[in-house]
């Protein structure tokens, strides 16, 4: 049975008109451009010429690799679901700020935004004046789609603490400033930043207000530096920006 279906993969009627074999191609199509987009020249030469094992290898230890909705985006906090359990237990004993506060990381994390949002707010309750807590709910609203709320808090630590977070903090408030239209003030983030700090993810956003100004020339300079530096770069921290290495070359294209 399976060597005659593999045989009429021959017949270009036949792979027409059998909806399956269509879906299996359109996703190995879709495998491989995702490959050659980020640099995966090795996987892409194991998916052009292999079918399907390769192909869904490929899209469960690289594609799948991290959560889509938190890629790009850092903050401190273990993943695990044993630490969940520990950090629930933690809290039914003793209750407090910290606790809550890194039970919401960990659910920043892992893409879970709602919950991580509730136990922010509960760390809040219990410390309002916790700086972190304060940095990484506005980091959390910022990924919610909720740039209004999060802007007072964002601000407020930046007040406090310019570079908090070694700078996340303030590439959050660029971000924000961004979503709400306030671009001229969020470029002079970005620029300091990108002055004392080599974050793809600054460079990439930085690139693309120079690029919505039309000033090529110092988007493709930042976008360069991107490529550049993901080149020498060791494998967990190209892995971690990856997004952001794949927007810069996506950016680079509509620039050539």
């Amino acid at each position: 049975m399976f060597a005659s279906l593999f045989t009429s993969i021959e017949d270009w009627q036949f792979l027409l008109a059998n909806p399956l074999w269509l879906l299996i191609t359109a996703f190995q199509i879709w495998m491989l451009i995702h490959a050659v987009r980020n640099g995966e020249w090795l996987w892409a030469v194991f998916i052009f010429i292999g079918w399907g094992l390769s192909t869904i290898l490929y899209y469960f230890m690289v594609y799948r690799a991290s959560p889509t909705a938190m890629s790009g985006f850092e903050l401190p906090g273990a993943q695990s679901r044993k630490r969940i359990k520990e950090l629930q237990a933690q809290i039914h004993h003793l209750d407090n700020a910290y606790h809550y506060f890194q039970l919401g990381d960990v659910y920043f994390q892992r893409g879970q935004l709602a919950e991580a949002e509730k136990c922010y707010r509960a760390a809040l309750e219990r410390d309002a004046t916790d700086i972190d807590v304060r940095a990484h709910l506005g980091q959390c609203l910022v990924r919610l789609n909720r740039p209004a709320e999060a802007r007072p808090l964002l601000e407020s630590v930046m007040n406090e603490k310019p570079e908090h977070d070694y700078g996340h903090t303030m590439m959050a408030l660029a971000e924000t400033l961004t979503a709400l239209g306030e671009t001229d003030n969020a470029l002079q983030y970005w620029q300091h930043i990108t002055q004392n700090h080599s974050y793809p993810r600054a460079k990439v956003q930085l690139a693309e207000l120079y690029f919505a100004r039309n000033q090529p020339d110092l988007a493709r300079a930042e976008l360069k530096d991107v490529v550049s530096d993901d080149q020498h770069a060791p494998a967990f921290q190209r892995k971690r920006d990856r997004v952001w290495v794949g927007r810069a070359k996506g950016l680079m294209r509509k620039l050539e």
